[in-house]
């Protein structure tokens, strides 16, 4: 089934390389998140990038607010693959600890980093290292003088700060940056980003910041970065929601997927149900997004409760499941290939889904075209 472009072209950006992740240029939108557990603690902290990287993450970022965190990032490097970025504020010295245990990428705000020599001397050991930068602006931390001049936050001062901390980097001659405008208020971060799309040409990484809940924040991240997606602006995106980190990664890639920007893993389409369905829809398709995550390639699953649509559906689909009055019709790639009663729906759906991604694999033998990861950086 063909679709319909919903995007306009990619905005032009200069490319940065972030371990083996490039993010920028012609590279595929990459997917980040960020670990919630204490750096300090390496298990915890391998376990959680273990279950992002696992999920899809591209990249995964870390906390280091003393130097034990710092200190801890060789130790956390050494046993996972994923690239790692360095969460520093304040304090510049956990910068340059984190550069020199092997971190990927740092994500400072120069402007609370203190005077423009330490801020040299973080610019100095990345350049070492052509460790990319990100500048990260919220709204919740403005300058008091920019505050003072605006009234308020808002797109006009996020972009001056982005602008202002852009400025610092250029003259110390380091072009290996990243930068974000990250508020709560969908409207704000939106319109900063436009403003800044137009003025420089790095790599943006898009977020709207403390979005909320799995529900709430899902909705304003679809709805704001997915306007900046549709005009070609954003080349990396962290959906930042008050839940499990994995969750924020799964959000990530529905986002591109439903843009036709990214092509990883299952495309469950499913039935809102209604008094015609003839199977547990919702249950069903409850288990399988939870059974199916592992798999990374594009499989197309329909799950329909009843024959109005459902055979419509499931011939487009590579594996798909049709409820009617006779028993639950069982489909590969588009053709039917038997009934299977309620219990045994969801095995062997997962069965099929399985086999198929097993299918491309063998024909590909990439599970996903379109990353990175599996492209020659």
């Amino acid at each position: 089934m063909s679709g319909v472009c919903l995007t306009s072209p990619r905005r032009i950006s200069r490319p940065v390389q972030v371990g083996r992740v490039q993010i920028g240029g012609d590279a595929p939108i990459s997917v980040q998140s960020m670990t919630n557990t204490d750096t300090r603690d390496v298990a915890a902290t391998v376990a959680q990038i273990q279950a992002l990287a696992a999920a899809g993450a591209d990249l995964v970022r870390l906390s280091c607010p003393d130097q034990e965190a710092a200190q801890a990032v060789g130790a956390i490097r050494a046993q996972v693959t994923v690239p790692l970025i360095a969460d520093i504020h304040f304090d510049h010295r956990l910068a340059k600890i984190a550069l020199q245990q092997g971190i990927d990428g740092l994500r400072i705000n120069p402007g609370n980093l203190g005077s423009r020599q330490r801020v040299a001397e973080v610019v100095q050991a990345a350049r070492e290292r052509r460790v990319p930068i990100r500048i990260g602006v919220n709204a919740g931390s403005l300058a008091k003088e920019l505050l003072a001049r605006y009234g308020e936050p808002c797109a006009e001062a996020m972009v001056e700060s982005a602008l202002h901390h852009i400025h610092i980097l250029e003259e110390l001659n380091y072009p290996e940056i990243k930068v974000s405008l990250k508020a709560s208020q969908v409207g704000m971060t939106v319109a900063a980003y436009r403003l800044l799309a137009q003025q420089v040409d790095y790599p943006l990484h898009l977020g709207i910041t403390e979005a909320g809940g799995l529900l709430t924040g899902t909705v304003k991240s679809a709805i704001g970065l997915g306007l900046l997606l549709v005009e070609g602006i954003g080349d990396t995106l962290r959906v930042s929601l008050s839940a499990d980190p994995v969750a924020e990664v799964r959000v990530g890639f529905d986002i591109l997927k439903a843009l036709g920007l990214r092509n990883r893993g299952v495309n469950l389409i499913s039935c809102p149900t209604c008094a015609r369905q003839t199977v547990p829809v919702i249950e069903l398709v409850a288990r399988l997004e939870e059974r199916l995550n592992h798999i990374r390639e594009p499989v197309t699953v329909a799950v329909m409760g009843c024959v109005v649509n459902g055979p419509g559906e499931a011939r487009e689909s590579a594996v798909g499941l049709v409820g009617g009055a006779g028993g639950n019709l069982l489909y590969r790639d588009g053709q039917p290939v038997g009934k299977v009663t309620d219990d045994e729906a969801l095995e062997r759906l997962v069965q099929e889904v399985e086999a198929a991604a097993a299918r491309m694999r063998l024909q590909t033998g990439k599970p996903d075209p379109t990353s990175r990861n599996f492209l020659k950086t």
